[in-house]
């Protein structure tokens, strides 16, 4: 009989493990090893999407009551949707299985007429990161805009664009101005109230709405102490995801007026979307939900005190400005060798490291750009785990000192 435990079986799992992330080294085998008798401890800052359940969440999927939520009768999944409704200050909200659903549905939604334009900033995770799905299955057009570094488009340009196609019977229609807030690719920069409250009104006197990408909401919420609600209340529609600060295995939501969730229903049935005891998801939402202000703040406070711990190394190698680090992420610039090559020996332990610090340390991290990386706090990453990343940081600056 086969087994999972099977030596065969453990062999192909290892090989499948290494192939998955190739260019990193990053087996999970390798996790377990000594160093003359030190355990590796691996503090992983790739992404908050990386967080496991902890026990209340668990428990809270154990015990859901559930039903059938493609008939409307899982009544955890309707307890998630009113509480996260009343949270963002929308009519209605629908729980959805990724936040890249989300904002397909919702571009879907604004954008009924194929070869409808929606203006976006080139950088966002909606025209970069999800498979181009606006116009690979919508039929919608998108046309990218220059980002700003703070993550805003320049309202000038973005006029520009909006009163081109406006009355026009040769430009595309543009029917919707997406936003993402917070803005991963310029590294978690919060988008203000104001700036918000400006798009709104450009977009709706040349006809188009606003879909706020709303996966990192709460640490916008979090990181200017106002509601989420406020900073919904200038969008027309906004997704939000519970995998990633909220430390949920799974889940999103579209929110907006009822007509619209209405329509997001079927979107969602159209795309596969429809689930049906769903509610063992919706119980672990609601657990990150409840969590939600204080893990977040948490986190940016961690984020804060590496970069300032970073920036105090004053290395010609690393350098970050701690006036950017407003939520969760930290974007360090790499100088002197590839982002990549910085990675792998973040992330290698030697006997060397053992012997100097007492401790080995993996920090795991993606490159980022072609001359940064980026760190990203989370809930499973601790004020003890941000120390022991700055030591390692620090190790490994020293031995790539000329």
């Amino acid at each position: 009989v086969c087994s999972l435990f099977h030596p065969v079986a453990i062999a192909m799992l290892r090989s499948l493990a290494r192939a998955a992330v190739p260019g990193l080294r990053v087996p999970w085998a390798q996790w377990s090893r000594n160093w003359a008798g030190v355990p590796a401890h691996v503090v992983d800052l790739r992404s908050d999407t990386v967080t496991r359940p902890g026990p209340a969440m668990r428990r809270a999927m154990a015990e859901a009551v559930v039903g059938d939520d493609d008939y409307g009768e899982d009544p955890t999944v309707h307890e998630l949707q009113e509480k996260a409704a009343k949270v963002l200050g929308v009519e209605r909200t629908l729980f959805v299985p990724t936040n890249t659903m989300a904002n397909l549905i919702s571009v879907m939604g604004h954008c009924r007429r194929r070869g409808s334009q929606v203006l976006l900033g080139q950088e966002c995770h909606l025209h970069v990161y999800e498979q181009g799905g606006v116009a690979q299955i919508a039929g919608v057009h998108s046309h990218p805009l220059p980002d700003l570094p703070h993550g805003t488009l320049d309202l000038n340009e973005l006029e520009r664009a909006l009163a081109r196609g406006f009355g026009s019977s040769y430009h595309p229609v543009c029917e919707l101005v997406c936003l993402e807030n917070t803005h991963s690719s310029a590294g978690g920069r919060v988008l203000s109230i104001d700036y918000l409250r400006q798009v709104r009104l450009l977009a709706h006197a040349h006809g188009a709405r606003v879909h706020l990408d709303g996966a990192r909401l709460m640490n916008a919420a979090v990181a200017l102490r106002v509601p989420p609600a406020r900073l919904v209340e200038h969008c027309d529609s906004v997704s939000f995801c519970f995998s990633k600060g909220l430390g949920a295995p799974v889940g999103a939501l579209v929110g907006g007026p009822k007509d619209f969730i209405e329509e997001a229903w079927r979107l969602r049935k159209a795309l596969g979307g429809g689930m049906r005891q769903a509610g063992v998801l919706a119980a672990a939402a609601l657990v990150g939900l409840a969590e939600a202000e204080e893990v977040l703040l948490r986190d940016h406070e961690n984020a804060q005190r590496f970069a300032k711990g970073l920036q105090d190394l004053a290395s010609p190698i690393c350098s970050v400005d701690p006036a950017t680090v407003e939520t969760n992420m930290v974007l360090v610039r790499v100088a002197g060798l590839p982002p990549s090559e910085l990675c792998q020996h973040l992330q290698a332990v030697s006997a060397e490291e053992v012997a100097q610090t007492g401790h080995a340390v993996r920090v795991l991290l993606f490159p980022w750009t072609e001359q940064s990386v980026r760190a990203v706090w989370h809930r499973d990453v601790s004020a003890q785990d941000m120390e022991l990343a700055l030591k390692k940081w620090e190790f490994v600056l020293r031995q790539l000192r000329p």
